[in-house]
């Protein structure tokens, strides 16, 4: 639809069936010829306010892991490039921040560290050869078919086990002595993957410092030892080697304890100087994204980073083409089972779907600036993974039958990543339901960007306020909405996915 001010494209998600589908042009005329109280829905007013500019994006995606890159390299070339083409071609979901693993991870087939040798501690034997039967390849053929590029951010899961106090892959801390050595292991991996064509724009220090309940691979850092880590050995470490522009994230664990670790890690200039910004996780509830901690997180900081490096549906096995099974509200996670009787209430069940847009969409409005998913593939199980730690991704495969199944969580995913890129400008905004969520963006070339998203049972007409001209469109019960808001003068007709 084309008003005085704009022309107005909408791409749908819905319970229904439709997957990302366009909405007919004259079915968005319908929309704004009549009055809303004509309309059998309820009106929502979604206020948006131009002049308050917040963070500027720095991207969405997905992470590159041993499992997923195992897994893609087993279909056929017709079925490997459709997957890729999917995540990461200008007619796919267009993923523009992604995240891998230092090391291996749960997500590994088997145990393995660029670092074997025990004593090396010129890392002479460092070599990333694990990496190249799978992983490596994965990420450079994403690299031939993304037009504009990605960023990777690399994680390590656990130091080699010579280098810590307990000599074992799960839990212990790095021994101090070896901080020298294990700080010149990010700039050797850097200078590595640097030789294979694939930049590092950015680490986390350590994958969940708090650990996980010693199950796999992990490492355990308090927010003072992380923060003399970076202070004292891996930030100038990378400064003498000329990666100084390499971003360093600090924490990459669950929100909830995002105070005490930010309160550290920025509490004094000096601390601050070789952080780049602050990295979460969303594990810590399934409903609750924890807004009043993101708040928290970007005071401390507001100049530097706040990047989601992981999410995903864990300790659920997926479920093989079933599209309303992801929005129902049927899938459990760790704390279902495990978590303390105390905080039980974190953890109900929930519909993949809407913990996905719930999450997104609470996070943007909240400062972060880059959303990343876990594992970008996983077969049936929800594997391979050496732990049995079975979980969800938005693409499932069957590399028996060469079959692949894009769940409804890889359209979540487009809603945002193909339509707010990298540079665009989150925008305040208000909406007048309690139960539905939007959030808006300045791409930064005069178009509007809003995702919109109805959990209920019942359509939802959203009178959009703030903008040149007011506009109307009707959202599905349970469904997610994107709208594109393009001036006149730019372009008429905006890319369809």
């Amino acid at each position: 639809m084309t008003s005085d001010a704009f022309h107005v494209a909408v791409f749908e998600t819905s319970r229904e069936g439709g997957r990302l589908r366009a909405v007919p042009q004259d079915v968005i005329a319908k929309w704004n010829a009549c009055d809303p109280k004509d309309v059998r829905a309820q009106e929502v007013t979604v206020q948006v306010n131009t002049a308050q500019r917040k963070q500027r994006i720095t991207g969405f995606g997905g992470s590159f892991t041993d499992a997923s890159a195992f897994l893609v390299h087993h279909m056929s070339p017709a079925q490997r490039q459709r997957i890729l083409e999917a995540y990461f071609h200008e007619d796919g979901a267009r993923y523009s921040l992604t995240r891998t693993h230092m090391n291996s991870c749960d997500f590994s087939r088997f145990h393995y560290s660029y670092a074997p040798v025990e004593g090396d501690l010129d890392l002479a034997h460092f070599s990333i050869e694990p990496d190249r039967a799978f992983l490596i390849p994965m990420i450079q053929a994403a690299q031939e078919i993304s037009r504009d590029g990605f960023k990777i951010i690399a994680s390590p899961w656990t130091a080699p086990p010579w280098m810590k106090d307990n000599q074992s892959w799960v839990g212990g801390r790095l021994r101090p002595e070896l901080q020298p050595t294990w700080a010149q292991f990010f700039v050797k991996y850097a200078q590595a993957y640097q030789s294979e064509g694939i930049s590092v724009w950015g680490f986390t220090v350590e994958n969940e410092p708090h650990g996980n309940g010693n199950n796999w691979e992990s490492m355990l850092f308090s927010p003072e030892e992380m923060t003399d880590f970076v202070q004292f050995h891996l930030g100038p470490a990378l400064q003498a080697q000329g990666l100084g522009q390499t971003k360093v994230l600090g924490y990459d664990q669950n929100r909830e304890g995002l105070a005490d670790w930010v309160a550290v890690m920025y509490g004094t200039p000096e601390r601050a100087q070789h952080y780049s910004g602050t990295a979460v996780h969303w594990y810590e509830s399934t409903h609750d994204y924890f807004p009043e901690a993101l708040e928290r997180a970007h005071a401390a900081a507001p100049d530097k980073h706040l990047i989601q490096t992981e999410a995903c549906c864990d300790a659920q096995a997926p479920v093989w083409q079933d599209d309303d099974w992801y929005w129902r509200a049927e899938a459990t996670d760790w704390g279902y089972t495990w978590r303390e009787p105390e905080k039980k209430h974190l953890h109900p069940k929930y519909a993949p779907v809407h913990r996905y847009a719930r999450d997104i969409i609470g996070c943007l409005n909240h400062w972060v600036d880059g959303w990343i998913d876990w594992n970008m593939v996983l077969d049936r199980q929800g594997g391979p993974n050496w732990f049995q730690n079975w979980c969800i991704a938005p693409v499932i495969v069957d590399i028996e039958r060469d079959e692949v199944y894009f769940t409804p969580l890889y359209d979540v995913m487009c809603h945002f990543s193909k339509f707010i890129r990298p540079g665009a400008t989150i925008l305040g905004t208000e909406c007048t339901d309690e139960e539905c969520m939007a959030v808006a963006a300045d791409a930064g070339d005069g178009t509007t960007v809003l995702v919109c998203f109805n959990p209920g049972s019942s359509p939802r007409t959203l009178c959009i306020t703030g903008l040149a001209e007011p506009l109307q469109v009707l959202v599905d019960a349970q469904a997610i909405q994107t709208i594109v808001l393009t001036p006149l003068a730019d372009s008429p007709n905006p890319r369809t996915p």
